[in-house]
């Protein structure tokens, strides 16, 4: 259950109703996760900027590299909720999350999001030289800034144990947690 509780839709006003709006006629519902940051719309507004980030994102890598970075992120970090999601959209568009076959470009996003997630500070200048041949200065920093983000969503989500949504209880058994971490302990 959830640390905090999620804002309905009849208790919501001004900004935060119509962000419930929004989500309702975009998608037909909104999120826990969305539910719980219109706690605090400012909070909500700005944690709204990863979809601008991962649209960006989708522009320089493509649909399906962008989903094989978010989806190693947040399965390296541990958080069920978004795990699920993209294991949910990696399946929807036909591929095995458990066995993904990655390009060379899909394997070194992939590797960059689990290091950045271990230790940021790993992340070498032999595997920069290593993304400068597939990308600029400028896409690297789309990447680098969207995994940033995919953290910051991981984090929130897994401190405040947000609840999953129902679109992917039937999917839950699919999530691997972790293990790196007690690894390393």
């Amino acid at each position: 259950m959830a640390k905090v509780k999620f804002m309905e839709y009849d208790e919501a006003q001004g900004k935060v109703k119509e962000a419930f709006d929004y989500h309702i006629k975009k998608s037909g519902s909104v999120t826990n996760m969305k539910k719980a940051l219109l706690n605090d719309y400012i909070t909500y507004d700005t944690m709204m900027g990863w979809y601008t980030s991962y649209n960006r994102l989708v522009e320089v890598v493509g649909e399906r590299a962008a989903m094989i970075l978010a989806h190693s992120v947040s399965t390296t970090n541990g958080c069920i909720l978004c795990s699920l999601f993209f294991i949910r959209d990696l399946k929807a568009i036909g591929d095995d999350p458990k066995n993904l076959k990655l390009n060379e470009k899909e394997e070194l996003l992939s590797q960059l999001g689990m290091q950045m997630v271990k230790d940021p500070n790993g992340v070498t200048d032999d595997f920069m030289n290593k993304l400068k041949k597939h990308f600029n200065d400028q896409e690297i920093v789309v990447i680098v800034g969207f995994v940033s983000w995919m953290i910051a969503y991981n984090t929130f989500n897994s401190a405040l144990d947000i609840d999953l949504d129902e679109s992917l209880v039937g999917i839950a058994v699919e999530f691997e947690k972790e293990t790196w971490r007690a690894k390393n302990n």
